[in-house]
């Protein structure tokens, strides 16, 4: 993935939200976009704006069509789709319920050496989610995480080397207990 600045990751985010941004070449209306993120945008220069949505082109994550009427549609590509997933993928979060259900979520996986950046990757997304690594393959959680689970291993492609299980006993449980605070 190409790296980009702040502008250009708004941007990004902003076609993610809205789908498409319409920019008109007239000088009176110089862009519009759907009401939620027209705020954000106003926020960045018009130079700085072209700027980075012409880098974006040029780093293929965005697409534009010329349309009647003088305005440009821009919208994400499947490469600029994978690059919003990886940096939403940073903010994901296990939610805690009110009263644990009991059951422990075991995240198991065997990621061949050629595909060691992926492993070393969904390592280190577990850790992050608050898994505790009960062996190098071995993740543990207490809350439900399957959803978040999913996610990362469809991101990564690592579908057939990850096995996701609810157990209801574990022999450490109490020093897990204890280190979830439950």
């Amino acid at each position: 993935m190409p790296a980009i600045g702040k502008t250009q990751r708004t941007i990004l985010l902003l076609l993610a939200a809205g789908g498409a941004l319409l920019l008109s070449r007239s000088p009176r209306r110089s862009f519009r976009i759907i009401s939620e993120v027209q705020r954000e945008l106003r926020k960045l220069r018009a130079d700085a704006l072209r700027e980075s949505i012409r880098r974006l082109y040029e780093s293929h994550l965005i697409d534009s069509r010329d349309l009647p009427g003088g305005e440009t549609r821009i919208t994400l590509n499947n490469d600029g789709k994978r690059y919003v997933l990886k940096y939403r993928l940073d903010d994901m979060r296990i939610v805690r319920p009110k009263s644990w259900d009991q059951k422990w979520r075991l995240i198991l996986f065997d990621v061949p050496e050629k595909r060691r950046p992926v492993r070393d990757a969904l390592r280190r997304h577990f850790r992050q989610l608050g898994c505790i690594e009960l062996q190098k393959s071995a993740f543990i959680h207490p809350f439900d995480c399957q959803n978040e689970i999913d996610f990362l291993i469809e991101f990564f492609q690592a579908r057939r080397f990850v096995r996701f299980l609810v157990v209801e006993q574990i022999d450490n449980a109490l020093h897990l207990r204890a280190k979830f605070h439950i």
